[in-house]
């Protein structure tokens, strides 16, 4: 491009978010050899608190927040997240502005000494971030101990190998882009553990209104990847971006048409609601609507309403 563009982008400070930063970065510079860029680590409210549940202390923002609010200000001129941590609504005034390809978007079994799930005795304590692993995982096999578990990729892993857990449920993605693929023990299909929305994507978000660093983003853009995304994204919106039951959608481009798959748990995993449709590619939106709309009228409402009562 031969722009003298600057740009500070802002991370958490953890080893996947800086490589992730460092894939992101090197992309751009890729595309635009002359672009000044600038890493700016940001402690978020999910960095600092590290013990309660990701729940208890806010959801599904809590990565995000200080970060868009670092864009408002100017301290930074986008930051670089992990699409599953971005909530439904993001703060006015800032876009989505590019979804390189996703990585793979699977759960995977990280066991102290390799052993698969079928394999781990019963009772085996099992780390896990989200209610959408807990209550898939108790579907495969009931008679483990699913148990939160908090801190980075590099912190889980050693929790299991000191023995606090059996095993942890990770992202796939994060252990590759570490270079730690060897540590899995297992890796789910979608049709053992539905992905949480956004997973293996990531997402760079900037202020609506900066042109020239809109279509530097829009050039490591893929377009199949923000299809698929928004479709997931769609369905987690319709639900209730602060929807609290465990919850998971998964699409995917083949060829001219787009695949979503979703599910929606009661709060205890005692009853699975899911669905999939398949549509056009320029309805990718709209499916992950109707998907949810689906469930909902199926029964998901009805979890919320007890899930909200209790």
């Amino acid at each position: 491009m031969g722009s003298r563009l600057s740009i500070t982008v802002g991370t958490r400070g953890s080893r996947l978010a800086l490589r992730q930063t460092e894939l992101i970065v090197a992309s751009l510079r890729a595309q635009d050899p002359d672009v000044q860029i600038e890493i700016k680590q940001i402690k978020t409210q999910g960095d600092r608190d590290q013990r309660a549940s990701l729940t208890k202390i806010g959801g599904q923002g809590v990565f995000v927040k200080e970060l868009e609010a670092a864009i408002l200000a100017g301290d930074i001129d986008v930051a670089v997240h992990s699409l599953k941590d971005v909530p439904s609504e993001i703060a006015a005034g800032l876009t989505l502005a590019a979804f390189p390809e996703r990585a793979d978007p699977r759960d995977t079994l990280v066991s102290r000494d390799g052993k698969t799930l079928a394999e781990l005795p019963a009772g085996a304590r099992i780390g896990m971030g989200s209610r959408r692993r807990a209550v898939q995982l108790l579907a495969l096999r009931d008679d483990i101990e699913p148990l939160d578990i908090r801190g980075n990729v590099d912190t889980r892993i050693r929790k299991v190998d000191e023995g606090e857990y059996a095993a942890a449920v990770l992202a796939q993605a994060g252990l590759e882009r570490l270079g730690l693929a060897e540590r899995a023990s297992q890796v789910f299909d979608a049709g053992e553990l539905l992905p949480a929305v956004g997973q293996g994507a990531l997402v760079i978000e900037a202020r609506a209104g900066d042109a020239d660093v809109l279509a530097l983003l829009e050039s490591i853009s893929h377009d199949a990847t923000r299809l698929a995304c928004e479709a997931e994204r769609a369905f987690m919106a319709r639900l209730g971006g602060s929807c609290q039951l465990p919850f998971g959608a998964y699409a995917e481009v083949e060829g001219g048409s787009l695949r979503i798959r979703g599910f929606v748990a009661d709060d205890e995993g005692h009853r699975f609601l899911r669905g999939e449709l398949r549509v056009p590619v320029n309805e990718a939106a709209t499916a992950g609507r109707q998907l949810a709309e689906r469930l909902l009228n199926e029964g998901a409402a009805e979890f919320m309403a007890a899930a909200e009562a209790s």
